[in-house]
């Protein structure tokens, strides 16, 4: 690869051009005059040709300098013109965020809160990607994920951006009725229970609080499911207990299609958090993050 050229040096020969002596140059710069003598010297030296002819009264170019003068001088008026560029897209955020989370994420949260970029910011694109397992977020080339808690990987932030999850356990009014309503979280054995699968294979056990203190039941039945909103439809067809977020199934305990049993047992989990890395965070993304956080 070709050596590159010493842009500082660059820099100053063009400004001694636009400021017509060395001892202007330097005033302008803030630079010592012999400083700026010296590097314009050594540019010369290295490319070998004459740039200036100096006389104790003014300087003029060589046809060698003013070739190199048109040529920088329009290199670094482009690079101006990148900067302020960059300034537009500070003020205005662009570009595309990618962010994994689930669904009951993106429907819960996501979607509600950035609805507003439609208007308020229609120059950036969100590629919400709906998916329950954890990810390498750098690997897998997303800005931000989202999951439960404030726990991340190393070299992560997260930002809180709902508040603490009420978990529920649920079932049909024909399902009670049949096997009975749990009045302690003894009773869940005589359930089929619908199990949430992590990707790694391994099954949640249902946590929650007796006295106090934190047990867990491990769901027993013929439903696996890695996702909550399948386990929330399981459960709306009597196919067992779920235990899901509430906010899942609200509307299911208003009208009665599902009841709520073991509401004292259960538990507030942490809410959802966005996590991104802590370097580089673009301007589309940091809207985005002081959109969703609370």
């Amino acid at each position: 690869m070709a050596k590159r050229e010493n842009y500082n040096e660059l820099y100053l020969f063009m400004q001694v051009v636009r400021e017509g002596s060395f001892t202007a140059a330097a005033q302008r710069l803030g630079l010592a005059q012999s400083g700026i003598s010296r590097s314009v010297r050594d540019l010369e030296d290295r490319l070998g040709v004459q740039l200036l002819v100096r006389t104790t009264r003014r300087l003029s170019l060589t046809q060698a300098g003013e070739q190199l003068y048109q040529t920088t001088e329009s290199g670094f008026d482009a690079l101006d013109t990148g900067l302020a560029t960059l300034a537009h897209y500070r003020q205005t955020p662009s570009g595309t965020v990618r962010i994994n989370a689930s669904q009951h994420a993106i429907e819960k949260c996501l979607l509600p809160k950035l609805a507003i970029f439609k208007q308020r910011y229609p120059d950036i694109r969100l590629e919400l990607m709906n998916e329950s397992r954890f990810v390498d977020i750098i690997a897998e080339r997303f800005d931000a994920g989202v999951r439960l808690g404030p726990e991340v990987g190393q070299g992560m932030v997260a930002v809180r951006i709902t508040p603490d999850m009420e978990m529920a356990v649920v079932g049909t009014p024909d399902h009670l009725r049949r096997y009975g309503f749990p009045q302690i979280p003894a009773d869940l054995a005589a359930h089929p229970c619908i199990a949430y699968q992590f990707a790694d294979g391994g099954l949640y056990q249902w946590e929650l609080v007796l006295e106090g203190k934190s047990i867990t039941h491990r769901p027993e039945g013929q439903w696996t499911f890695s996702d909550s909103y399948m386990e929330a439809e399981a459960a709306r067809l009597g196919l067992g207990l779920a235990y899901v977020p509430v906010e899942l199934v609200a509307d299911d305990l208003a009208r009665g299609t599902l009841i709520r049993v073991l509401q004292r047992y259960s538990l507030r989990m942490d809410g959802l958090f966005l996590y991104y890395p802590h370097r580089n965070v673009s301007p589309a993304l940091r809207v985005v993050i002081d959109t969703l956080k609370i």
